[in-house]
């Protein structure tokens, strides 16, 4: 099913003229009105009039979270203050926030875009979508709120946590799809399990999950605890918020990035050099339907590809591979590049272990050490010595063999590894606190 058939499938032609006509009104409109942007274009030599094809991006600078930190709070804006409308920021844990300001027609394309993403999943105006993203500054809950609206959903806007009545309003009300994070997810359906409710007597059939890596063995726990299709949605709230991209139900394999609003990118990390389609590096992306606050060639440090070949569903909308962890997010562990989804990888599925776990850093006799902590499942009888040491062997194992480093594994007790109603955290570095 289509939202906007028109523009899901327009032509490569139809899609790169309309991406190049509003990369140059962008770039215009943050050479005339973005102050910090206009002189980095002038250190590298650039001016508007030298875009001239879809190619000459790449002769822009790029943006990052720090320009934007380094410009709080409205030093981004493209607009006067008094068109904006909404004010979204970021969490703003490790020093100022990123503050995002959209106009009405930033609104407007947001919620068509959130629209649009529901819609390939197969969420239709008889659906109630239970929204359990936070509400507030983060553009999570409202982001994909106005997105249920526009398609003519009905929306639940509970919010994150106090998981009980979560699971009451979805027996009561009906819910049909959920909206959290991934993380969130696995303790709704950890909590409806523990509960002795059976999921079949609940309406949940589709649930959309994001703002955080998750990888397919999660998939498969969710969707075996809640009985539902799983689906991934992404977004940056210095992109615009949840909607950037979408999985589509046909293939479920890569996120259409709409490219009538946003032109994605993959770069070199190290050298910020382009990459071909089907190369691993990380996302830029520069908005090009966005009034308020465009961000050009901003640099996500989420690490992903682009699909190749077309989608069986037949949008013409190029995908990005499912992320595969963030260079933000990555650890040097004895000169080894080491990311949590990997050793989620090697756990998920392994019997008697739950989808949790937790990567303990530090440093003795000034020599990195790894500690492994992974969860057992409460339906496992775990008071045999033997037994459980080797399952503890076996999922060491299976974690050093994906890493490619030796490590130790400690078995944690049944929900024992902290949850998280929002984004989970999955690495307590004690380095840092050297």
């Amino acid at each position: 099913m289509y939202y906007n058939e028109h523009m899901e499938t327009a032509s490569r032609d139809e899609l790169e003229r309309i991406q190049l006509e509003r990369l140059q009104a962008t770039v215009r409109r943050m050479y005339d009105n973005v102050g910090f942007y206009r002189r980095r274009m002038e250190e590298q030599g650039v001016v508007p009039e030298d875009i001239k094809t879809l190619s000459d991006i790449t002769k822009l600078p790029f943006m990052s979270k720090i320009d934007l930190r380094d410009n709080y709070p409205f030093g981004t804006f493209a607009v006067q203050k008094t068109e904006i409308v909404r004010l979204h920021a970021s969490s703003g844990t490790t020093g100022k926030p990123i503050v995002a300001g959209y106009t009405r027609h930033d609104l407007e394309m947001w919620s068509d875009c959130v629209a649009r993403g529901l819609s390939a999943v197969g969420v239709t105006a008889d659906d109630i979508v239970q929204v359990a993203y936070g509400y507030g500054l983060f553009t999570g809950g409202m982001g994909v709120h106005y997105g249920i609206e526009r398609l003519g959903a009905t929306v639940l806007p509970i919010s994150a946590g106090n998981t009980k009545k979560q699971i009451m309003m979805m027996q009561d009300l009906g819910t049909t799809v959920l909206a959290c994070t991934p993380s969130y997810a696995l303790v709704l359906g950890e909590a409806i399990r523990d509960m002795g409710i059976d999921p079949e007597t609940i309406k949940l059939r589709v649930g959309v999950f994001g703002a955080e890596p998750w990888t397919e063995g999660i998939r498969k726990e969710i969707e075996a605890l809640l009985h539902i299709k799983a689906y991934d949605i992404y977004g940056l709230t210095e992109s615009v918020g949840p909607g950037v991209a979408m999985e589509c139900k046909e293939a479920c394999d890569g996120l259409h990035i709409w490219e009538d609003c946003f032109i994605p990118e993959i770069v070199d990390p190290d050298t910020g050099e382009p990459l071909p389609d089907g190369q691993i590096g990380e996302l830029v992306i520069t908005t090009i339907n966005k009034e308020g606050m465009p961000t050009v060639r901003f640099r996500t440090h989420d690490l992903t590809y682009i699909h190749k070949e077309p989608c069986v569903c037949g949008r013409t909308h190029r995908r990005l591979h499912r992320l595969m962890g963030r260079t933000d997010d990555m650890l040097i562990i004895r000169g080894v590049n080491v990311f949590p989804s990997q050793v989620e990888s090697a756990i998920v599925g392994i019997e008697g272990i739950a989808p949790r776990y937790l990567l303990v850093v530090d440093r003795v006799h000034n020599l990195d050490t790894l500690e492994v902590q992974v969860e057992l499942l409460p339906t496992l009888v775990y008071d045999e010595v033997r037994k459980m040491e080797a399952l503890r062997a076996k999922v060491q194992k299976s974690i050093e063999q994906v890493l490619g480093l030796s490590v130790s594994v400690r078995l944690m007790p049944p929900n024992s590894i902290e949850r998280a109603e929002g984004k989970s955290k999955h690495i307590k570095d004690n380095r840092k606190l050297d």
